[in-house]
């Protein structure tokens, strides 16, 4: 089998798991991938492009925390590439594995004994003019937001075409069911079972209070025109990536035509998870 290791950026701790974890499944005859920044960490010669990835491998072994899971299913999805997730970040939504278990785990899925989880993306395309200027995907969200000392913006949101709201606020968040535990649930949003088909539609800080996250079908799209933006102004993918928006632009953002495969264990429950992570069922 052909496995990427995908570390970290710039995690000395990260990089050394994946140097670890190269000699253990090397030494059970798998051809291993070492992502070019933890190659460099550990100082060895050979690294590989995370651009070149997807196009080699049966399996991406994920070493971080959700950040790195975000970036590795934007690189893995195009070629359907199942992400094994272990968690070395302190939050860990959508790692599915601590690093204590991370052996025991990873031969039961070496060995056939998995599932694979698909997980809802979704496309947003930027539209200046009338044409495509930018275009990217996300796994938990896209963010229509002000920069860091702008003033707020003024967007008018239409869904399947028809119009919505206008909305004067700090920006507008558009979310997988994945991304409902992240800036979703920070302004107020509800969390989504992931397996759900819908999208989740929520404000920043919206100056009309009855301004209120929506949930709308998963097949919806969402067309958000920057009427005002005083400042700079942004589209950001995921927290990773930004684009810079002017008035007169329209974000569409709609389900992609990728998802995320996540290798789930045995052992895995997303109430579970949520029990643990956030101290639910504790009194």
């Amino acid at each position: 089998m052909r496995i990427a290791l995908l570390a970290k950026p710039d995690s000395q701790t990260a990089a050394a798991a994946a140097l670890d974890l190269h000699a253990w499944l090397t030494q059970r005859g798998h051809t291993v991938l070492v992502d070019d920044g933890a190659a460099a960490l550990n100082g060895l010669p050979a690294g590989y492009s995370r651009a070149v990835f997807d196009e080699q491998v049966d399996l991406a072994v994920v070493l971080g925390g959700d950040g790195t899971q975000l970036l590795a299913a934007r690189i893995f999805s195009p070629s359907k590439v199942p992400l094994f997730g272990v968690n070395l970040g302190r939050l860990g939504f959508l790692t599915d594995v601590d690093p204590d278990q991370m052996l025991p785990v990873l031969e039961e899925v070496l060995a056939g004994r998995f599932t694979v989880q698909e997980r809802m993306m979704i496309r947003g395309t930027v539209l200046r003019d009338g044409e495509s200027v930018y275009r990217s995907h996300a796994f938990n969200d896209i963010v229509v937001g002000k920069g860091e000392l702008a003033q707020v913006i003024r967007i008018e949101t239409r869904v399947n075409g028809q119009f919505v709201s206008r909305y004067v606020a700090d920006g507008l968040i558009v979310s997988t069911p994945t991304g409902s535990t992240a800036y979703g649930l920070a302004v107020g949003g509800p969390i989504i079972e992931p397996s759900t088909d819908v999208l989740l539609v929520a404000p920043i800080s919206p100056h009309m209070l009855t301004n209120r996250p929506l949930v709308l079908s998963g097949g919806s799209t969402v067309e958000c025109l920057i009427l005002e933006a005083r400042g700079t102004s942004y589209l950001t993918i995921d927290g990773q990536e930004g684009f810079p928006l002017v008035a007169g632009d329209i974000v569409r953002m709609e389900r992609s035509e990728h998802v995320a495969r996540l290798v789930r264990s045995a052992s895995s429950d997303f109430f579970e998870i949520l029990r643990r992570k956030m101290g639910w069922g504790s009194a």
